[in-house]
């Protein structure tokens, strides 16, 4: 389909833009209430599995060089999220991991530029200055610093999806949907198998499970990992990837929101001027990004 071209975005597309914010503002809020009952490698194994079961469709040939794309769909499926979901269970509040999240956004451009040898514009190298230096303000808040082994976690786990995704534009190309089921197909029994082999008591936190985290767990698969990629694949089919993407940088704000207003998240001004500093930084690094892939276009 030929991306639409630069016209006000329709009512169905400010729709779909909006229901991506909630899932994935929603689907943060849902990993860190799942992982206080469930063992974390168990609810990401748990997550791709029933993704794995509504993908299979996708699962057909052509299929993809494994040699390459093996370590690919490791990386950004089990590494990431197992990484991510553990960050998740360390925390005791959403807000600072979810900013600390984001941080994948300029590691991406730093990874572009030290694999890719691409340019790095002086707004993206400021960006991605302030972006850290706003994550390291909030570690030095006390509520801050006491969610710091888990902050730093989810850092690791940024710079495991910005490499991935750096990653990925040297692999063959694959359908989104495609990608998704072949990361599911990864994720989901070197999860559980490493769920079962170092996280103690895994049946009995999964039979005493109450029933709500069962649906956070189906949410998080279905809404989040195929029902929020199935738009955004569609809204990226219809109009611009670089006029689509920013607004997602506002996903955040919609945790933070759910975090501090229902969560009880702990909120004082170093928290919030360290978290406003890092989404500044990311939101300059992307758009940056956004503005240099204009000009090499025109």
């Amino acid at each position: 389909m030929t991306p639409a071209p630069r016209t006000p975005f329709t009512t169905s597309e400010w729709l779909a833009i909006g229901a991506i914010l909630l899932v994935w503002g929603l689907n943060n809020a849902a990993a860190k209430l799942a992982t206080e009952v469930l063992p974390p490698l168990f609810m990401g194994g748990l997550r791709f599995l029933i993704a794995l079961l509504f993908l299979l469709p996708f699962l057909r040939p052509p299929w993809p060089p494994w040699r390459e794309f093996l370590p690919l769909v490791l990386l950004v499926g089990p590494l990431h999220f197992g990484l991510v979901y553990i960050a998740f269970g360390m925390v005791h509040n959403l807000s600072p991991i979810v900013v600390a999240l984001q941080l994948w956004i300029p590691m991406t451009a730093l990874f572009s530029w030290l694999i890719l040898k691409e340019s790095m514009p002086r707004a993206a190298i400021a960006g991605m200055v302030v972006a850290f230096a706003g994550v390291a303000w909030m570690s030095l808040d006390p509520h801050g610093a006491a969610d710091l082994p888990g902050l730093l976690i989810g850092i690791l786990a940024s710079g495991l999806w910005a490499l991935g995704t750096v990653l990925v534009r040297r692999a063959p190309r694959v359908r989104p949907l495609k990608m998704q089921a072949l990361t599911s197909l990864a994720a989901a029994p070197v999860l559980l198998a490493a769920s079962f082999a170092f996280e103690p008591q895994v049946i009995h936190r999964a039979t005493t499970a109450p029933l709500y985290v069962w649906g956070l767990v189906v949410f998080a698969a279905l809404a989040s990992t195929v029902g929020a990629t199935a738009l955004l694949f569609w809204l990226i089919q219809r109009r611009e990837a670089g006029r689509v993407t920013p607004w997602f940088l506002l996903t955040p704000l919609v945790s933070c929101a759910i975090g501090v207003g229902l969560m009880g998240d702990a909120m004082t001004l170093q928290l919030a001027f360290g978290g406003l500093a890092t989404m500044a930084g990311v939101a300059l690094v992307a758009l940056s990004e956004r503005q240099a892939a204009r000009a090499a276009a025109a």
